[in-house]
This record gives C-alpha cells, sequence and structure tokens, in this order.
C-alpha cells in the first residue's frame, strides 16, 4: 500500500476507533435513554471522515465533550386541578451547548417526556441551531404534563408552576425557550406572564413563540411548516422537481403540519392525507385545510371529525397506516420514529420521490438507511425543521431592536435562511465525498461550526 494510502487508511481508523469509545460512553453514561443514544449515533457516524481530516476535534475530545450536556435541570412541577386535587408532574431544562451563543430550544408537553427525550431534542438542537447561521446554542425542556383534556384554569396553574422554577435558570442571555409539542400561543402566553411577576417587569426575549401584542414576531406560526416545504423545494429543484402537481402525505395535523400543508398546497401539490394521534384522514380530492384548521385551532377536536364535513374522504384509526399511502413526496411532522423499516419500503414501493423530516427524528435509523440506500431525496429534521428555531431567533432580534418586522420581511428572511442551510448542506457533503447525503452534509455543517468555537473558548 502507497504511503499516502496507508496514512489515510490509519487516520480513517483512528477516527472510527474514537467514535467507538466515546458512543460506548454515552450507552454506559446514559443507560436506557435510546432515543438519546439514537440522536448521537446518526450525528457520529457522518462525523468519521472529518475527525479522520481534522484531528484537532479529537486531541481536544470535542465528541465527549459535546455529548455532555452544560446542564440538566429537573424539578417537580406541583400544581391543583378544577377539583381541588393536587396533582405533581415533573419539569426538564437541558442547556446542552452555548458555544455560538444563549441556550434555544422549545418546551414540549406530552406524557412521553422524559429525560432521553429532552436530551435526544437538545443534542439535536445544537446542530439545528448551528445550521440556521444565528448566534443560538442548544437546548430542550418540557414536562410529562398532558394538557389534552385540561381546562384553561388548569394548564394556567400548572404553567405558572412550571415556570416558577424554570424562571431561575433562563433569561434573554441565557437560555431562551419557545414551545414545541404541547406548548402553543395560551401556553407560552401564561409561562410569559408568570415570568413576567417573578422578575417584577417586562422581559420580552426570555420566550419566543409570543403573542403578537407582546413581542411575537409576525411568520412565527408558520415558521416551521413553511421551513419545512422552502428546504424540500430547494433539494426538489436541483433535481429539476418541484412540488407543482405532486401528491402529498403530511403526517400531523398541529402547527408544523398544518402549515406543512398550507405551502405545499400553494406550491401546487395534492395533499391528500393528515392524521392525529387516534388516526389519519385520507382524501383523494385533496385535504380542505380550512377545514382541519378550524377542527385543530377553534373547535380543539380529532382528526377523525373530518369526515363529517367530508364524508367523501376516509378515517382510519391508528397512525402507522399513513405511510401505505401512495405519494411522491411525504412530510413527516408529527413526532419522533414514526416511520420504520418497514413504512419505509412501503412508501419507497409506492413510487416516493422526497421526505422532508418537518418532525424531530421522525425516522428510525434503519427507515433512513432504506431512503439513503435507494437514493431517494431525504431531508433529515435538523435541517428540515429548522425554520421555527430560525424565526424564533429572528423574533429574539426584534425584541433586542424593539422592532416588528412585516411578515413578508420575516417570510422572506426564512426563505434565505432554508435556502443557506440546504446549499451548505450539500456543499459539506460534497467536501467529504458524500454527495447527495445531506444527514452527512448537515451533520458535518452544523458540528464543525460548533466544535471550532469550541476549541477557540479553551477548555470549559
Amino acid at each position: 500500500m502507497p504511503t499516502i494510502l496507508k496514512q489515510e487508511h490509519t487516520e480513517m481508523q483512528f477516527a472510527i476507533n474514537y467514535v467507538n469509545e466515546v458512543f460506548e460512553l454515552v450507552q454506559k453514561r446514559n443507560p436506557y435513554e435510546s432515543e438519546f443514544h439514537q440522536a448521537v449515533k446518526e450525528v457520529f457516524d457522518s462525523l468519521i471522515p472529518v475527525l479522520a481530516r481534522n484531528p484537532i476535534y479529537i486531541e481536544q475530545n470535542i465528541l465527549e465533550r459535546m455529548v455532555e450536556p452544560e446542564r440538566v435541570i429537573s424539578f417537580k412541577v406541583p400544581w391543583v386541578d378544577d377539583h381541588g386535587a393536587v396533582k405533581v408532574n415533573r419539569g426538564f431544562r437541558v442547556q446542552f451547548n452555548s458555544a455560538i451563543g444563549p441556550y434555544k430550544g422549545g418546551i414540549r408537553f406530552h406524557p412521553s417526556v422524559n429525560a432521553s427525550i429532552v436530551k435526544f431534542l437538545g443534542f439535536e438542537q445544537i446542530f439545528k441551531n448551528s445550521l440556521t447561521g444565528q448566534p443560538i446554542g442548544g437546548g430542550k425542556g418540557g414536562s410529562d404534563f398532558d394538557p389534552k383534556g385540561k381546562s384553561d384554569g388548569e394548564i394556567m396553574r400548572f404553567t405558572q408552576s412550571f415556570m416558577s422554577e424554570l424562571s431561575k435558570y433562563i433569561g434573554p442571555d441565557v437560555d431562551v425557550p419557545a414551545g414545541d409539542i404541547g406548548v402553543g400561543a395560551r401556553e407560552i402566553g401564561f409561562m410569559f406572564g408568570q415570568y413576567k411577576k417573578i422578575r417584577g417587569g417586562y422581559v420580552a426575549g426570555v420566550l419566543t413563540g409570543k403573542g403578537l401584542q407582546y413581542g411575537g414576531s409576525l411568520g412565527r406560526t408558520e415558521a416551521t411548516g413553511y421551513g419545512t416545504v422552502y428546504f424540500v423545494e430547494e433539494m426538489l429543484k436541483d433535481k429539476g422537481l418541484s412540488f407543482k402537481g405532486r401528491t402529498v402525505v403530511v403526517s400531523g395535523s398541529g402547527n408544523v403540519s398544518i402549515y406543512a400543508i398550507e405551502k405545499a398546497q400553494q406550491l401546487g401539490a395534492k395533499v391528500v392525507a393528515c392524521s392525529d394521534s387516534s388516526g389519519y384522514i385520507y382524501d383523494k380530492q385533496g385535504i380542505n385545510l380550512e377545514t382541519v384548521k378550524h377542527l385543530k385551532e377553534v373547535e380543539k377536536k380529532r382528526i377523525r371529525d373530518y369526515v363529517n364535513k367530508h364524508p367523501h374522504a376516509q378515517y382510519f384509526e391508528g397512525c402507522q397506516g399513513i405511510w401505505s399511502i401512495p405519494c411522491e413526496i411525504a412530510l413527516p411532522c408529527a413526532t419522533q420514529n414514526e416511520i420504520d423499516e418497514i413504512s419505509a419500503n412501503m412508501l419507497v414501493s409506492n413510487g416516493v420521490v422526497a421526505i422532508g423530516e418537518g418532525a424531530n427524528m421522525p425516522s428510525t435509523l434503519d427507515a433512513m438507511r432504506v431512503f439513503l440506500d435507494r437514493k431517494i431525496l431525504f431531508g433529515p429534521a435538523k435541517a428540515v425543521n429548522a425554520g421555527g428555531v430560525a424565526v424564533s431567533a429572528l423574533e429574539m432580534a426584534q425584541n433586542s431592536m424593539r422592532l416588528s418586522w412585516t411578515f413578508e420581511e420575516v417570510d422572506a428572511k426564512l426563505q434565505e435562511i432554508m435556502k443557506n442551510i440546504y446549499r451548505n448542506s450539500m456543499n459539506a457533503a460534497l467536501e467529504y465525498e458524500a454527495v447527495d447525503n445531506l444527514v452527512v452534509g448537515a451533520n458535518i455543517a452544523g458540528f464543525k461550526k460548533v466544535a471550532d468555537a469550541m476549541i477557540a473558548q479553551g477548555v470549559v
């Protein structure tokens, strides 16, 4: 073997050994946290060529430093329901990495929330926030509280209790939470009011996703869904394709899903299915978005009620079957690991052309391998759904300047950010000989900025 090839082989093997050692340590230190392991594994596999070519990252032990959160906060959240009964939930905030800016990431209220879920989301947020080009670090939070079926009074009392503890650890230049699953405008409003009361004054920049009346940004509601479609649009353009005339399936029917459907329809697509945690609807004539919006945003009803207003549509119990519907573009916008290997193979067999992950880590590692091996255009979550946090950062900027931009200004900035994320991810993939692999590209592009900042700041 020529000397230069032997050296490259040695460097690559050294990088592989380092990655394996750190991943084993992650599993040992964080037992039973399968979602966190999955998120780390997906990133680590992409970084081997970067580590081989840049040994300083190994010398500085960047991976081990990056997988250990700077701070993990777990706290009790007591509250009183409408019947006077005292309830207790658990709250979390993981402040993962502040190398490039204050911690930034949503708060999720859902029964599934635990340390593993919050850590996987916070770890992903490091790279997602880096990709936006905005000066924000990675964090995430939440609680196992379930807002479904709760009155406004119960939700207010819970969120006030939650914020009473969280307020000790956040601030405009320290940690700026936002919404996520189960946390919308209502919950953000209650938390903002409680923070204001505790701090004794108005502090606009402590939360994003606020109402327009008290420091929120136009375009924030639409940002994650619109951003998802803007990214996929760029991915399609590079192959001479577009949304126009395409059949699309979008999972979920929350904020991200609704606005992904809206933008896809505006670009000429026919969206035929969406879902909630109970089941999914199939409307071969095309989803009537106004009906979905009214059901979910006004009436707070289940997606099954769609067929009452559109009897030609079909409702099916259970969520998994939505991926059996033939489509050319799939936008998983519901939750983590909703597409497994079986569903991925079904989508491919039915002619899917492109996947855009609007939710956080909605495809299992096996499903991702199916898409990549079959050369399906695949946009990973940390790149595709970065629009929400990007506009959150724009909201922070407006708060700092005491300005409010128009919807058109915010939307134009969002489109430019999503185009840059796509282009930077593609260029990173090309540089490291992984052409068209946006998983590798997004991981590398997001990692290098944070890793370089960590090295510049010393061992802290």
